[in-house]
């Protein structure tokens, strides 16, 4: 009893630390956008973190449990192997700042203690294939429904003025980041769960068909509710001013991506790394933005301000601004033309200088009065 006690303290330390060193990951879009503080965005993480039980099934719990390694082979030692080479690893990474997976690190630790217990025979081919799949494919669908995300948001909020749409945004990304952390809580900590519930069929306190109890679910949310808390405070200092900003609008898209990353992840009970689901989502984002030359302009509208829809509306400013000047020199010749830019003309100084850069004899100014942005186009000889 005493060692089954000591490698369930292993193993929820092991949780622990998935949701310290994933603390980063459950904040960062929202923090990044300003819409809440780092104290406030990691309380909100740890308590959707801890409610994600009463949300999603065990199916990830039962692949870890039974799925990885055949059942008859765990025991004593291949899960207390699994876990220290699962949480070696994670000090190693964390020591040298190097971002890894802790999902990877205890699929991985746990395969090679099947491997010295019982050879080839251990593993179960059909879950390890599942969960190779979905390291591969996690990622890469949050990468692809991302960019889909802002692009299908970007058109449909094409008419609606720049501070309406960022307000709504606002609020969207409440949602978002509750349903991200949800996903996050679903996923991680059912792993935990897995482990401790196969060490009690190993040690024959639970017999028929694999079940998690309820005291390990709601132990191990906790856990990794706790390691979320106790480490968004640890980074509270370094984040803030440093992290990458991003519009409300690519912080929505990129939780959305992600959350439908891990909540159909998990539901097909894959065990999936949300690191890199929320990293491939934001890589998503990014691809949205115009590129080639036109990627500085889009960079130096996020960083100004003048942003509605991610950098797509830069895209359309540019190539609004030089059909208008276009078709005004045509048809109009000499004179001043006062241009009144419509809602989606998102534009800075550098996107001026993108779109009018072909243009001789070409000078604007920007107003901002009240809130409205006003293109004064000079048209000289």
């Amino acid at each position: 009893m005493l060692i089954l006690v000591s490698l369930i303290i292993v193993a929820l330390v092991f949780d622990f630390m998935n949701g310290h060193n994933d603390a980063a990951n459950s904040i960062a879009t929202i923090v990044s956008t300003r819409v809440l503080s780092p104290r406030a965005a990691v309380a909100w993480a740890a308590f959707f973190n801890f409610v994600a039980f009463a949300v999603f099934g065990l199916h990830v719990a039962g692949t870890v449990g039974k799925g990885i390694v055949s059942p008859d082979v765990i025991n004593d030692y291949v899960i207390f192997g699994a876990l220290v080479g699962a949480i070696s690893w994670q000090l190693v990474t964390g020591h040298f700042g190097i971002p890894s997976s802790s999902s990877h690190a205890l699929i991985g630790g746990l395969v090679g203690a099947g491997l010295q217990q019982a050879g080839f025979d251990a593993i179960v081919w059909a879950g390890l294939g599942k969960t190779a799949s979905g390291i591969i494919l996690s990622p890469m669908a949050g990468l692809v429904l991302a960019l889909l995300l802002v692009l299908i948001v970007s058109w449909a909020f094409v008419r609606v003025a720049p501070g309406r749409a960022d307000s709504i945004f606002r609020k969207a990304q409440f949602v978002s980041a509750s349903l991200y952390a949800l996903g996050h809580g679903g996923n991680d900590a059912q792993k935990t769960m897995g482990i401790i519930t196969a060490l009690h069929y190993a040690h024959g306190e639970l017999t028929g068909e694999f079940h998690v109890p309820f005291w390990v679910i709601i132990t191990c949310n906790f856990a990794i509710a706790l390691g979320t808390l106790l480490g968004g405070w640890r980074i509270i200092h370094t984040m803030g001013s440093r992290i990458t900003r991003l519009s409300p609008l690519q912080g929505v898209c990129a939780e959305t991506a992600g959350s439908i990353t891990l909540f159909v992840a998990t539901s097909l009970g894959v065990p999936v790394s949300t690191t890199q689901t929320i990293t491939g989502s934001i890589v998503g984002v990014g691809a949205a933005r115009v590129g080639g030359k036109m990627g500085r302009g889009a960079r130096d509208c996020h960083r100004l301000g003048y942003h509605h829809a991610g950098g797509g509306n830069c895209r359309r400013a540019v190539l609004l601004a030089r059909n208008t000047l276009l078709v005004t020199r045509r048809n109009l010749g000499r004179g001043i033309h006062r241009h009144r830019r419509a809602q989606t003309f998102q534009c800075c100084d550098a996107c001026r200088r993108i779109a009018f850069g072909g243009i001789n004899h070409m000078s604007g100014t920007h107003e901002l009065r009240r809130g409205t942005h006003r293109e004064q186009l000079l048209l000289r000889n």
